[in-house]
């Protein structure tokens, strides 16, 4: 990395990152890693870096004998070693500000799930604060639906939380909960800001709820405002995406960027939007104190908000397939278009309104969402679909719903990528129920698995004929990211902002990835596919023509671009390839 003296980023791969001025910092952060014991950890993040902006090393700089580039001060900020133990401890220690009378047993009951790696949703009481909601019927709504929930979440937690130690919602929450004998350790109530949770009280949320407007807009008072302003522009820019309004009884969950101080500071992966009823006659469209209709809304806030944390907890419980669709989910929702169809579809894809389908949702997630299952990708097992991974699915079924149709078959039909990896990338959908993905493949299915396999073949030729210099790879990844069976005909220029990280590449190119004239001749001779491990997905950046390995995407695609490298025997081998007759595949 010394040519371009390019940063590592945290969306490589990297938990944490630490830069390094000099020897004396180097020691310093040797410190530290020496000074942590078997069940510590630091808290995620970039560190050390002079001017978040900078876009060279000045290690490096240094090391060059060359000037510090302009701007830079000479202050580093360290990480001390006499600081681990007051973090390793950090969570221990903060029983002193819990409510609950469990919380601190917990904390130090030596589980083998550490705090820091338990999923927790942090949540304010909805609608008590700005919209006057009666203190004593919100608390026997959020009482029961805690109760409802907290045993399908499986090791997960939900925290109630509150400015302060007095709060009234607190103390009847608390004691209606020990009333129902809620297990302690799954819920309980939380005194201190909502937005920094870790870095005040030492509680590590991965989720908040933010209790928000009807406008999804920064503002107002309260929790919203305090959310919006400490998770910076990065949480206003990724909800837009996502909605422009939401409903009361509804909720939204939005991916929060790595750029976000919430993320970086406190951990904070997602932020969930939700709209509770408003009682408060000084507000607009409040409900007149009609507290059956208010309560019915409540119920459905909440089911919303634990159903949308529900989807969290099954997602990143799953640490290869399920980060890599996340990566893939959050990428497809931050670079939405804006044609009035991709809004509809961005909105019914984010809204986690889950009232009516939660007992099948629960049936195919079984009683503990939060398994990370025994990750043998080979065993054909059902597959609990979120409900953005629907969206191929519904192509599929319902095409005539769709503009971005440009074939479409009795079998199959085919559109662009909506974020193609290459000049040319296109999905050849199979139009058959319940055909969802590789592993559900049989040999009954030869013939259409032909059939995509020809059509996919036609569009490559097709677009020869418009440009010879392009080369095409048909095939499936051996764990898709969304729902409904689908051959990718990729371009191998891979020449597109859309190919972004490790997991991207990695995905088009690897074993990961399985020709589709492989999978025919193996559904042909055994009756399936052999799915390919999801821990290709993690390998290092190789280039697809020459093998040689890259630090990050960027040195990768400056490279791809100039390879005239021959491509891998293997390649050239039973049609793997498709570029003009008479051409030579590696020119």
């Amino acid at each position: 990395m010394l040519q371009k003296k390019e940063l590592p980023k945290l969306n490589e791969g990297y938990t944490r990152i630490t830069v390094c001025q000099d020897e004396k910092d180097v020691q310093a952060a040797i410190n530290t890693y020496t000074a942590l014991g078997p069940s510590d950890k630091l808290p995620p993040g970039f560190f050390g870096q002079k001017n978040s902006d900078a876009k060279v090393q000045l290690g490096i700089m240094k090391f060059l004998k060359k000037k510090d580039p302009p701007g830079c001060s000479d202050t580093v900020t360290n990480v001390s070693p006499e600081n681990i133990q007051s973090h390793a401890t950090k969570e221990k220690d903060s029983n002193q500000v819990l409510e609950s009378r469990e919380e601190p047993k917990m904390a130090s009951a030596g589980s083998n799930i550490s705090l820091e790696n338990t999923p927790t949703l942090a949540f304010p009481s909805i609608s008590t604060a700005d919209f006057h909601f009666n203190l004593d019927k919100a608390s026997d709504i959020i009482v029961e639906k805690v109760e409802e929930y907290v045993n399908k979440l499986g090791n997960a937690r939900l925290v109630l939380v509150d400015l302060s130690q007095n709060s009234k919602i607190l103390s009847l929450v608390k004691a209606k909960a020990a009333e129902k004998n809620i297990d302690t350790k799954k819920f309980f109530t939380f005194a201190g800001n909502i937005t920094k949770l870790y870095s005040e009280g030492g509680l590590h949320c991965t989720v908040i709820a933010n209790a928000t407007n009807w406008r999804l807009k920064p503002g107002g008072g309260g929790v919203n405002a305090a959310i919006f302003s400490a998770a910076g522009p990065a949480l206003e820019t990724a909800t837009k995406v996502r909605a422009g309004s939401l409903n009361p009884g509804k909720a939204i969950v939005v991916p929060l960027p790595s750029s976000s101080p919430l993320f970086s500071r406190e951990g904070v992966t997602h932020v969930i939007h939700v709209l509770g009823p408003n009682m408060n006659s000084q507000r607009p469209n409040h409900l007149n104190n009609d507290y059956v209709k208010g309560c019915q809304i409540l119920r459905e806030a909440y089911s919303s908000l634990f159903d949308g944390f529900a989807f969290i907890v099954r997602t990143q419980g799953k640490p290869v397939k399920d980060n890599f669709e996340k990566e893939l989910k959050r990428e497809a929702q931050a670079e939405q278009g804006s044609t009035n169809g991709e809004k509809a579809k961005r909105e019914a894809v984010c809204e986690v309104d889950m009232n009516k389908k939660y007992k099948s949702f629960v049936k195919e997630l079984g009683p503990n969402v939060g398994s990370s299952g025994d990750g043998n990708t080979g065993e054909q097992t059902r597959k609990a679909w979120g409900s953005w991974a629907q969206a191929l699915y519904d192509t599929a079924m319902h095409p005539e719903r769709h503009k971005n149709i440009i074939e479409k078959s009795d079998d199959v039909v085919v559109l662009n990528d909506l974020y193609p990896k290459a000049q040319k990338h296109l999905l050849v959908l199979a139009r058959i129920e319940g055909l969802d993905r590789l592993a559900d493949v049989q040999k009954e299915h030869l013939t259409l698995l032909k059939t995509m396999h020809s059509v996919g073949l036609k569009w490559a030729e097709m677009f020869l004929s418009e440009n010879n210099s392009l080369i095409f790879r048909l095939g499936y990844h051996s764990v898709p990211s969304m729902r409904q069976l689908h051959l990718h005909v990729v371009s191998q220029d891979f020449d597109s902002k859309h190919l972004k990280n490790k997991k991207h590449w990695n995905s088009f190119n690897s074993p990961f990835f399985q020709d589709s004239v492989d999978v025919i001749d193996e559904v042909s001779q055994n009756g399936k596919a052999t799915l390919k491990d999801e821990n290709f997905l993690s390998m290092e950046l190789r280039c697809h023509r020459c093998q040689s390995a890259h630090p990050n995407i960027p040195r990768l695609k400056a490279h791809i671009s100039s390879c005239q490298a021959s491509f891998p025997a293997f390649l050239l081998q039973n049609g793997r390839l498709v570029f003009l007759a008479g051409k030579d595949a590696n020119h």
